[in-house]
């Protein structure tokens, strides 16, 4: 469903999106009272810096979440814990699934945990990747939703269920098949990275679109594109198919429907950017 210029606009949140792909994640949520970090992948001087960019304090941070234990997600969070009192929250498995994870304050949450911090509530779902335990997220916050998902080699139906009706949808758009079947990358690389617990590829994340996206929508962010078997135009311009939207720039890295109320763009790995 394609989006409707008449439906009622409730901007509560904002995600602020510090890095996004191989090389390191980080983003924050931020509503009008509360702040919280996602996934602390990078350093804390990046982490930092690139918050400033964005005029985003991170001395309120009310509570850091982690999807899962992979480095490129959770490298920083040894060092970020150095400067951060406030809580920690992983599953069970992604808290131990690593020695250096297993030595941090982590207060363990369920994969389909529903809790509020602040004045966000934040709800829970299991994603499918090769690793111990990951979750993805939907957050709300006076009317106001907003979904986020990456590292998933298929959305499972609880993540389905959690990421429809958002205004904001931060979703992974990883690879595209055709790049990754003549890339450069061994046969069982392109295997883990197709598989049903490796990434979601542009195709995938633009045949979600045709159930997730309501008349609420405004943003699609296409997430942790690869650096070798994805291009943000590529990625883009499959995703426009599920939602009728057009090029907005000459590389085509942003789209928008004809009302210009569901815009489409790309997250990147060194370009810091925040999506209200």
């Amino acid at each position: 469903m394609t989006s409707d210029a008449s439906a009622a606009v409730n901007s509560q949140l904002r995600l602020h999106i510090l890095a996004s792909g191989s090389k390191g994640n980080a983003c924050v949520v931020q509503s009008a009272n509360t702040k919280i970090l996602i996934d602390c992948g990078i350093s804390y001087r990046e982490l930092t810096r690139r918050a400033a960019v964005l005029n985003v304090d991170l001395s309120d941070i009310a509570a850091t979440v982690v999807t899962h234990e992979h480095s490129d997600h959770t490298a920083g969070l040894s060092v970020w814990c150095k400067h951060f009192t406030g809580p920690m929250l992983a599953t069970k498995g992604t808290a131990g699934a690593r020695k250096h994870l297993a030595v941090l304050p982590f207060k363990a949450i369920d994969r389909n945990a529903d809790f509020e911090i602040g004045d966000i509530r934040v709800r829970c779902f299991p994603t499918s990747h090769d690793v111990v335990d990951p979750i993805g997220f939907r957050f709300e916050a006076h009317g106001d939703a907003l979904g986020y998902c990456t590292d998933s080699g298929v959305l499972t139906q609880p993540a389905l269920e959690l990421l429809h009706n958002v205004r904001i949808l931060a979703l992974e758009a990883n690879h595209d098949p055709r790049m990754l079947a003549h890339s450069s990358y061994p046969l069982f690389l392109q295997e883990r990275i197709g598989g049903a617990q490796g990434h979601l590829s542009n195709e995938q994340a633009c045949t979600a679109l045709t159930t997730l996206v309501t008349k609420k929508t405004e943003y699609v962010i296409a997430m942790h594109l690869s650096q070798e078997n994805n291009r943000p135009g590529l990625a883009v311009k499959t995703l426009s198919q599920a939602v009728g939207a057009t090029p907005q720039n000459d590389m085509g890295t942003r789209a928008a429907t004809a009302d210009k109320f569901l815009s489409i763009v790309c997250a990147a790995q060194d370009a810091p950017m925040t999506i209200e």
